[in-house]
């Protein structure tokens, strides 16, 4: 969770804009060059200002860094996620994997979160919704020193003020006992723990929910759930309501999207608004706003004060869309379908983490070197697919990891005039997947996949486009190649099938 200013602080990753070439992305910008001396003297400021009063000297300087953290700068700059399209951004927060992960906690964790919901009056799912977005479940802590990060946001560049507050915060958390110095650790900007609160949004709302005498949001799970649940209850929680519902809007329906203006369920009936599948709006919201998140022609909701509390943990309405959307998978416990009925106005959806991590393993193979293989799109990646669709001959070379580059790079894509051809995805009934519109637009073969077997089934595993057995199949019946990319950055197929390399 971010600070509740209108400051976000996302570290969610995303394309934007890659040098000149393209408007898709861009590089980050180089880490700054500051002075350490500079850095020492703020610092000698601040711990006689009174931002700092309740945090003694012996606190401090025990925790004083010895040095800034430029890199902090340089996120702070360069924050692209809030240049991501709607269904890149959903794509990559809630795809099969995570509704899954988040099915098996809401079983793991099923006396815990009756308890949290009894005392605090918000749904199970609604507090699981939040630790899969911010967390994955507890699994992305995030690694940054806070102390390094807040002291020099504190110092250096804008929004000193803001920052030098939830430094003096983070220090008192500590010298109060409630987290070891050790797990001081989270985002660039400082949010931490299991659904990363600010410093100041610790000191304010967290719980002691397992009875320790200790509100510790890295290592309890319960208290981090309770810590959440404490926050949504104070933002407004309605106990009982739903956060919304996708919903259909008549034909020719003239509409903009403001969630703030709420109107009763009669209104919006009146108004000719069914759910998506076409039943009538139900009787359970109190009152809605429209959201339409990618304009009239994708999908569209109906949302409550609920949505409202997920918004303020975040301020992002694609933010509180993922909420929202991964509590109600997770609720049905259903992670076959993670789109919408509506389709999204593209025809170059977003992919899953999983998918990501088969582009970059793909690109490795092909000679790229971008890291390792983590389902993170960042700008090594990115700068390899552009290199990658300049070699094949693709315009723009834009850099994104979409659907039609994993087509491309991983799934026997069709040629690079039909990747550019402007393609119109066949008409779907409500009924149908987004995998079922992907599987329909991947009917063109040229080369197979540019990975052998072996370490294709190591990173795919069911989650994967195809079977491990239709690869298989695939292989026994084609040949086989491995991209490589020389000193030129020329692209060359090499046969590696019957012991040819």
């Amino acid at each position: 969770m971010r600070s509740s200013s209108s400051f976000s602080f996302s570290a969610l990753g995303t394309a934007i804009g890659l040098l000149t070439m393209s408007s898709a992305y861009a590089a980050s910008p180089p880490a700054p060059d500051l002075s350490n001396s500079e850095f020492q003297q703020c610092l000698n400021g601040l711990k006689n200002s009174s931002q700092f009063n309740g945090v003694s000297n012996s606190t401090f300087e025990r925790y004083r860094p010895s040095a800034p953290d430029p890199s902090v700068i340089q996120s702070l700059n360069y924050q692209p996620e809030f240049r991501k399209d709607i269904w890149d951004y959903l794509s990559s927060l809630v795809d099969k994997e995570r509704v899954e992960d988040g099915i098996r906690a809401k079983h793991q964790w099923a006396d815990t979160l009756r308890r949290i919901e009894s005392r605090y009056g918000v749904k199970s799912e609604h507090v699981l919704g939040v630790w899969g977005v911010e967390s994955n479940f507890g699994q992305t802590l995030g690694k940054k020193p806070l102390f390094e990060s807040l002291a020099t946001l504190s110092c250096f560049d804008r929004r000193q003020s803001y920052f030098r507050g939830e430094y003096a915060n983070a220090l008192k958390i500590v010298q109060n006992g409630d987290i070891s110095p050790s797990d001081m650790t989270g985002s660039w900007a400082g949010a931490f723990g299991q659904t990363q609160f600010m410093p100041s949004t610790f000191l304010e709302l967290a719980v002691d929910f397992d009875g320790d005498g200790r509100r510790d949001l890295v290592n309890s799970v319960p208290d981090a759930l309770a810590s959440t649940a404490n926050f949504l209850s104070k933002r407004g929680y309605r106990t009982g309501e739903p956060w919304g519902y996708e919903v259909r809007l008549p034909d020719g329906y003239w509409a903009t999207s403001n969630r703030k203006d709420k109107k009763s369920m009669d209104y919006w009936r009146q108004q000719g608004l069914t759910l998506a599948n076409g039943r009538p709006l139900p009787y359970d919201l109190s009152s809605a706003g429209l959201l339409l998140p990618a304009g009239k022609e994708g999908p569209a909701f109906l949302v409550g004060k609920n949505f409202d509390t997920f918004y303020s943990y975040n301020a992002s309405e694609s933010y509180a869309l993922a909420i929202a959307h991964l509590s109600s998978l997770v609720e049905k416990e259903d992670s076959s379908k993670t789109d919408f009925i509506t389709a999204w106005p593209t025809d170059d959806p977003g992919i899953s983490r999983q998918q990501a991590k088969d582009i970059q393993q793909a690109l490795l193979d092909a000679g790229y070197d971008i890291g390792g293989v983590d389902g993170i799109i960042g700008d090594n990646t990115r700068t390899a697919i552009q290199q990658y669709q300049t070699s094949r001959g693709v315009f723009p070379a834009d850099g994104r990891a979409g659907q039609k580059f994993y087509r491309l790079i991983v799934g026997d894509a069709p040629s690079p005039n039909t990747y550019n051809s402007g393609y119109t995805p066949p008409a779907r009934s409500a009924n149908d997947s987004m995998g079922q519109l992907i599987e329909q637009q991947s009917t063109q073969t040229t080369v197979t996949p540019s990975y052998s077997q072996n370490s294709y089934s190591q990173n795919n595993n069911s989650q994967s486009s195809y079977s491990q057995n239709s690869y298989s199949n695939q292989q026994t019946s084609q040949p086989r190649y491995r991209r490589t990319m020389d000193a030129d950055g020329v692209i060359r197929l090499v046969r590696i099938d019957d012991g040819e390399q």
